[in-house]
């Protein structure tokens, strides 16, 4: 099944104007495979005559369908478990003393796909309770896929799901089994909020966020995107917040907006505006 260069762009610029993404030379062989379904459904022969369809006018729920079917949504519970482990013995602690007097944290898990990091996150405070009694945990999970996010609203989760990352007491422990699913516990989705949200866009409330994880989304933005996602990320952070990107992302190079933290090889910090903006000349000159 042949792509053409013009039907490819069609599909491209789609992609990229619903959500930032670019349709590299890399992601091309993923097209067919995974428009194959739509391709059944709506009759289709090939990613020429649905790239006409796409031109037609009122076309829009095919086009979301197509915008749904392009993302990648590879997800599972405590991704790259080394992470995790220094958010819960550093980061959160470190956070657990700045934010003593208030007895609040707000973490916002930027490109969530379907819920499980936002729910590694609740995991690791439900298994704390002493440290974290009388606090408000408050978690924002986001993402640009409307069905992803009816997915994590849901917590429900295929036995195939459930094993990846998470060890047998956990699984006891924070789920259920329902008609062959496993359910998420009241106990963890009390303390997350899931919405339908563009990371290009201004950040979901509270705005300013303890906490950001944007892990392996910027792996798929041109570099004049990244760099406005890293600015609606540093607008959405506290300014002694912290920010944890996937391990083949990194902010050097790519924005003034944050710099690496004093440890954890993933873990970045903002940096005031007002000396982004005047880091460059400050180079400059010295």
């Amino acid at each position: 099944m042949a792509v053409d260069d013009a039907s490819h762009r069609i599909i491209g610029d789609l992609l990229a104007q619903r959500t930032g993404q670019q349709l590299t030379e890399g992601r091309r062989w993923r097209v067919t495979s995974a428009l194959s379904g739509l391709f059944r459904e709506f009759g289709i022969e090939n990613v020429d005559q649905l790239a006409c369809m796409l031109e037609r006018p009122g076309e829009h729920r095919l086009a979301t369908r197509v915008v749904e079917a392009l993302l990648n949504n590879e997800t599972y519970f405590f991704r790259d478990h080394a992470y995790f482990s220094v958010l819960a013995n550093q980061v959160l602690p470190d956070l657990a003393r700045k934010r003593e007097a208030r007895k609040r944290l707000s973490i916002w898990s930027a490109g969530c796909s379907t819920g499980q990091e936002a729910l590694s996150l609740a995991m690791i405070f439900a298994e704390q309770p002493g440290r974290w009694r009388d606090w408000k945990i408050e978690i924002i999970g986001t993402d640009v896929s409307s069905k992803a996010i009816e997915t994590a609203r849901s917590g429900l989760y295929t036995q195939f799901e459930i094993q990846r990352g998470i060890s047998v007491a956990q699984m006891l422990n924070f789920f259920s089994e329902s008609n062959g699913q496993w359910q998420a516990a009241d106990k963890i989705r009390s303390m997350i909020r899931f919405q339908q949200h563009n990371i290009l866009d201004f950040p979901p409330s509270p705005g300013r966020f303890d906490l950001v994880m944007c892990r392996n989304v910027l792996l798929y933005f041109d570099p004049e995107t990244r760099a406005t996602a890293f600015s609606r990320l540093a607008s959405g952070i506290a300014p002694d917040g912290w920010m944890m990107l996937g391990a083949g992302e990194t902010v050097v190079g790519q924005t003034e907006r944050f710099k690496p933290a004093e440890f954890g090889s993933s873990l970045y910090r903002p940096v005031l505006e007002e000396y982004a903006k005047a880091e460059p000349c400050l180079r400059a000159a010295s």
